[in-house]
């Protein structure tokens, strides 16, 4: 299905693209969480530098803008896109549930990534590393595979490759208790370091062993942006952009903590109200040409 604009990200930057692009009057797909920003829904105190509201605090705001969505009829589509391809006039997007879809113009606002890609990672991407579980298992039928779940969310794409997969080494990279109904799951309290091979990727190296496997999949809540994105430009972990939120790539905007410092949902939403309106000139225009 060809979309307007797909927004990717459900805290204030990406829901905040979303209602703008919906005023618009643009055909849009949300891709995210229903339970919109888990940073915000603990925050117990006032946030005090959101103008206008003083006094609400990260779980009531989060609360509005659940309210402001219902109000719009704007649906979150609980899947994570794994690649953003360009392919020219628009982009394809591939979702974790192995479905494509298509939009006219995309939105990141995935939020900061944490640390970086480990060394190999980028090198053998396509090549024995892989983000989706769901999309390419099918090719690991009867192999060992390594998954290393960035959180508890991902226990059930590890449990799909224990049916698929004759053995699945899963390294866990947070605290929580780990449940799997697959029997064929070894659960390693290992530090992963490095991804090694020749012409594929055949090894995972923590800091304890080697792991010999036939394909290594990383699967976090949202990947480092030139990963989701081939040809992106960026600088560190931070996606550049100009004023009006454009990235190098046309018709792909960027807005939040994506973009670097500050990390504040006022600028957040700000920069999200201006990607959208960026979007929606940027799709006037192709209609225009």
């Amino acid at each position: 299905m060809r979309y307007d604009i797909a927004i990717i990200g459900t805290g204030p930057a990406g829901l905040e693209a979303a209602i703008t692009a919906k005023v618009r009057n643009k055909n849009i797909i949300l891709l995210g969480s229903k339970e919109l920003s888990p940073k915000m829904a603990v925050v117990e105190h006032p946030i005090k530098n959101y103008l206008g509201l003083p006094e609400v605090t990260g779980k009531e705001m989060i609360a509005a803008f659940r309210k402001q969505l219902e109000v719009l009829d704007i649906e979150v589509t609980e899947l994570k896109a794994t690649t953003v391809y360009n392919v020219g006039d628009y982009y394809s997007l591939q979702l974790s549930n192995n479905d494509i879809i298509e939009a006219d113009a995309v939105i990141l606002a995935t939020g900061v990534v944490a640390g970086k890609p480990y060394p190999g990672e980028t090198e053998f991407l396509g090549r024995g590393v892989s983000y989706c579980a769901t999309c390419d298992a099918p090719l690991y039928k009867g192999k060992t595979v390594a998954v290393i779940g960035g959180s508890k969310e991902e226990e059930a794409e590890a449990d799909f490759l224990g049916e698929v997969c004759e053995k699945v080494y899963y390294f866990p990279l947070y605290k929580d208790e780990v449940n799997f109904k697959s029997t064929n799951i070894e659960i390693c309290k290992e530090k992963p370091q490095e991804i090694k091979g020749g012409m594929k990727a055949d090894t995972l190296v923590t800091d304890v062993k080697e792991h010999k496997v036939d394909c290594t999949f990383i699967l976090r809540a949202a990947q480092f942006p030139a990963q989701l994105v081939p040809g992106l430009e960026v600088e560190g972990n931070a996606v550049k952009v100009d004023l009006q939120m454009r990235t190098n790539l046309p018709g792909l905007f960027t807005a939040g903590d994506l973009t670097g410092q500050p990390y504040q949902y006022i600028k957040a939403a700000g920069q999200g109200n201006v990607a959208a309106l960026s979007a929606v000139s940027y799709l006037d225009e192709k209609k225009r040409g």
